[in-house]
């Protein structure tokens, strides 16, 4: 019994001998994944040399870190140098080669369900350090999409229109002065801010509600263009002076006039109490505030019934009379001095109706009929020079340009908002090349 528990034994301890060194065979010739050749992984923390280093977090969310997305970067001819996964804390460290640019790529459908993403997979690092080079992703914010090209057009021709009318207002105005009195008025964008600032003081001084303070402006326009013609136009009139000396005293009295309103009013851009900002409603394909609905209805309504008034009634066909014949109306019996003085009223009404209209649309500023002027002469002289139909006409052409011309549309690529009337004026000169009397104007011969 004791020699089979020694042979026993001894059994067990040879193949022990046997079984060690099989096991240490095996286990040194097994391939170490230090030694793989697949590309570099992130490390738990920054490694040495230089590096991408990226934190994904829910923006959309708590703000929680994003663990599990994978990441790689790749030299800018797509050869890839090194790939990461984040960890818990959502960051990754990528090891780069050497400092140089690298594009960064998530795989996005390796995102957590749920998660949305905005923008591009791919970002661009310039690895300009030997340490850390840090890229950041948009997770968790829907990428916006812009309004179509039908919004947008939709949205342009509201403008171009309400703007339009507001031109065509200030335009006739004008339009009528020149048809009576053949003077250009370079001080008429001073008008329209004189409607303008009127509104404003009114609405905030006297806290008229905007449509009263509206309405008090245009009387106070008015009465202004009655006092312009009693102790400035008419004198100079029966002097005997110029059209072209009377053009120039416009540009100083438009001078005098600025500079009044920028030390009386300041350089400040100033808003009305009422009608700032409203949201707009929809009315089939186009989107308009109650403030534009009112800006358009209002011009409307003013510029129908100033165009009856001027077919149809007495006033207007005597001014139409002094318009196109001074003399033969005079000795017609006209009192040619009271029909201008009518005019030089009614058009200066209309124009701080302008003005007025245009300080609910935008803000008040001294500028703001000066900037107008342009467009204004660019309207009546592409209507058309003294004629009624032709300043609304090119008045809406004029304001649906402006708005319409920032538009991308194909190869067009918009013109700047910032100089957004320059589109306007080239029409304007392509018009004049081809017909330069104006849409609606009379050909006449000169000298």
């Amino acid at each position: 019994m004791r020699l089979t528990s020694k042979v026993l034994v001894s059994a067990i301890l040879a193949c022990l001998v046997v079984l060690v060194p099989l096991g240490g065979a095996s286990a040194t010739d097994a391939p170490s994944p230090s030694t793989s050749p697949s590309a570099p992984t992130a490390a738990a923390t920054p490694p040495d040399g230089p590096y991408v280093g990226v934190t994904l977090r829910n923006s959309g969310a708590d703000g929680g870190p994003i663990a599990g997305a994978t990441l790689t970067a790749s030299t800018s001819d797509g050869t890839e140098v090194g790939e990461a996964t984040t960890g818990p804390e959502g960051r990754a460290f990528i090891p780069i080669p050497e400092r140089g640019t690298y594009v960064v790529t998530l795989d996005v459908d390796s995102l957590p369900a749920g998660i949305e993403f905005a923008g591009s997979p791919e970002r661009t690092v310039n690895a300009l350090l030997d340490g850390g080079n840090f890229v950041q992703f948009q997770i968790g914010v829907a990428e916006k999409v812009g309004p179509s090209f039908g919004e947008r057009f939709s949205a342009a021709m509201v403008n171009g229109v309400k703007f339009g009318l507001i031109i065509a207002l200030a335009a006739l105005g004008l339009s009528l002065i020149f048809g009576t009195t053949k003077l250009t008025n370079f001080s008429h964008g001073e008008l329209i801010t004189f409607g303008a600032i009127a509104t404003y003081v009114a609405n905030r001084a006297f806290g008229l509600p905007v449509i009263l303070a509206i309405v008090a402006a245009v009387i106070a326009s008015a009465v202004f263009g009655w006092l312009q013609d009693k102790f400035l136009w008419k004198p100079l009139r029966s002097k005997g002076v110029g059209i072209i000396a009377m053009m120039i005293v416009s540009i100083g009295f438009g001078l005098f006039l600025r500079n009044i309103f920028q030390y009386t009013f300041g350089g400040s851009r100033r808003s009305l109490s009422q009608y700032v900002n409203q949201g707009r409603e929809s009315y089939g394909p186009f989107s308009l505030a109650d403030k534009e609905l009112a800006i358009i209805g209002v011009a409307v309504v003013v510029l129908t019934v100033t165009c009856v008034v001027l077919m149809k009634t007495r006033l207007g066909k005597s001014m139409r009379a002094v318009a196109d014949n001074p003399a033969l109306s005079a000795s017609s019996g006209l009192r040619v001095d009271g029909v201008i003085r009518s005019v030089w009223v009614l058009g200066t009404a209309l124009t701080g109706l302008a003005g007025g209209l245009l300080a609910v649309n935008s803000q008040v500023n001294f500028l703001m009929g000066f900037k107008l002027l342009l467009l204004v002469f660019a309207a009546v002289t592409l209507g058309g020079l003294g004629t009624i139909w032709g300043a609304l006409v090119g008045s809406m052409i004029i304001g649906i340009m402006v708005e319409v011309g920032t538009l991308e549309i194909g190869w067009w690529p918009g013109v700047p908002s910032s100089i957004k009337e320059v589109g306007a004026l080239i029409v304007l000169i392509l018009i004049l090349l081809i017909r330069p009397q104006g849409i609606l104007g009379r050909a006449e011969r000169i000298g």
